[in-house]
């Protein structure tokens, strides 16, 4: 007889039954990226009114994306102790009552701080979202599910440049944190309603509400019911800093080779895409463009993403995540080295920026996807979060760094060269230290 789990990733796949949970997971990674790409845009505007030199202007990015690097870790344990559901919403409720502060801050010190904190709420968003969508989802279009997700990231982050650009006359950086917070209470509101993962109850031995909710979505499938059981039930952590300490020393029990390659991709690949991000507005301002046109440039480079994150939802399943990521990942960024070189040819720059937001949108989503499907449901969310953790730790210094240190010394050529070599390094490694997942059941891959 089959064990729950098995039951729900064989389901047939149906949008009004786990597109709704893709639907809902989609919105809070939405505002992720919106927040992310966000920095950029802060940066000129927070600078110019408290008189900030650059170095300082990079803690703007900074602050932040070290509360998501302490947020993903944290949070992607908490759900895989407490569950996804609670987790799910309050990651959003956290992240939009520290924005308030934030725009509210009186000082340079205290809107860092606010900012540290939103971070913190918001960096749970992607690996208790993408845990939770994968555990609802099928088997048989779980990747290619999986990678469409980051679909909302391109979305989110072209939303914040569209967004920012037209209150650009209003010169208002407290009115573009605002603005974004409502929409996220709505979708905190939302999250109340999904349901607890259904793997996550299988493999807590929480067998009535197990049976409550697969009962539902065989139902709402119209997939045939059929009996089965619960497969042997696994210790239940109590929530605290020693079980949170267990989870980390149990991703490298678990499989050392596997941890490693998912931390040295996500490290490059994202100190790679959030030194892009963070200072691109910066970095045309420099060159002569006004605010308007850098903002607009900036907008250009994620909107394009979203035909990256289509190309990867079918590559994943045609070619495999490995694949994807090893060529795609080396590509993104041959393409910023390049639009660093044409910097004095405004189309040519122009097209290679656009170039690199096509081909890191190809990039990010299989990685996304990978790392949910390596590990098994008992450190799923944590092994994503602490993922999640090392690349945002190593990227969120890269605003500091890069403006103080490697922007003004190495030069924008051989600083993203540098980045890319090591996205190399770390792509080939992968290649031999992880499995392929394409088509494999969850908690059957390694």
């Amino acid at each position: 007889m089959r064990t729950g789990d098995q039951v729900v990733q064989d389901l047939p796949w149906r949008w009004g039954t786990q597109g709704t949970i893709f639907l809902i997971g989609g919105l809070g990674f939405m505002f992720d990226a919106w927040d992310v790409a966000l920095n950029g845009y802060l940066i000129p505007l927070v600078g110019a009114e408290w008189n900030l030199s650059t170095a300082e202007r990079g803690w703007v990015g900074t602050s932040n994306l070290i509360g998501m690097a302490v947020g993903a870790f944290a949070w992607g344990g908490i759900a895989d102790i407490v569950g996804r559901k609670k987790a799910f919403s309050l990651t959003l409720l956290m992240f939009s009552i520290f924005t308030v502060a934030g725009a509210a801050s009186p000082d340079y010190v205290t809107f860092c701080v606010f900012r540290f904190l939103a971070g913190i709420g918001l960096g749970g968003c992607i690996p208790v979202d993408y845990a939770l969508v994968g555990e609802f989802t099928p088997a048989k279009v779980r990747g290619r599910v999986l990678t469409a997700l980051d679909i909302w990231w391109p979305l989110g982050a072209t939303l914040c440049g569209l967004v920012s650009t037209a209150l650009l006359p209003l010169q208002n950086w407290r009115l573009l944190l605002l603005v974004m917070v409502l929409p996220a209470l709505l979708v905190f509101w939302v999250r109340r309603s999904v349901p607890e993962s259904p793997m996550y109850l299988v493999r807590r031995g929480r067998e009535a509400e197990a049976r409550e909710v697969i009962d539902r979505l065989v139902q709402r499938t119209g997939a045939t019911p059929e009996p089965w059981v619960l497969p042997d039930k696994q210790d239940v952590p109590t929530l605290s800093v020693r079980a949170m300490l267990s989870q980390f020393l149990a991703l490298w029990t678990f499989s050392a080779r596997i941890t490693s390659a998912m931390w040295a991709v996500f490290l490059t690949v994202f100190v790679l895409y959030y030194g892009a991000l963070t200072w691109l507005p910066s970095i045309l301002r420099a060159q002569g463009h006004g605010d308007y046109a850098a903002f607009m440039v900036t907008t250009l480079m994620t909107a394009v993403g979203t035909l990256g994150v289509l190309i990867s939802a079918w590559l994943v399943e045609a070619v495999g995540r490995k694949w994807v990521i090893g060529l795609s990942a080396p590509l993104a960024a041959l393409a910023l080295v390049l639009f660093a070189h044409h910097l004095d040819l405004p189309s040519s720059a122009y097209a290679w920026i656009a170039a690199y937001g096509l081909v890191i949108q190809v990039t990010i989503p299989a990685l996304y996807a990978y790392v949910s499907e390596v590990y098994p449901t008992t450190l799923r969310a944590s092994g994503f979060g602490w993922a999640s953790t090392v690349s945002r730790i190593g990227a969120g210094f890269v605003p500091v760094i890069f403006g103080s240190v490697l922007w003004p010394l190495l030069g924008l050529t051989t600083t993203f060269l540098a980045v890319g070599v090591l996205v190399g390094l770390a792509v080939l490694w992968l290649a031999f230290a992880a499995p392929e997942t394409r088509s494999r059941e969850l908690d059957r891959i390694a």
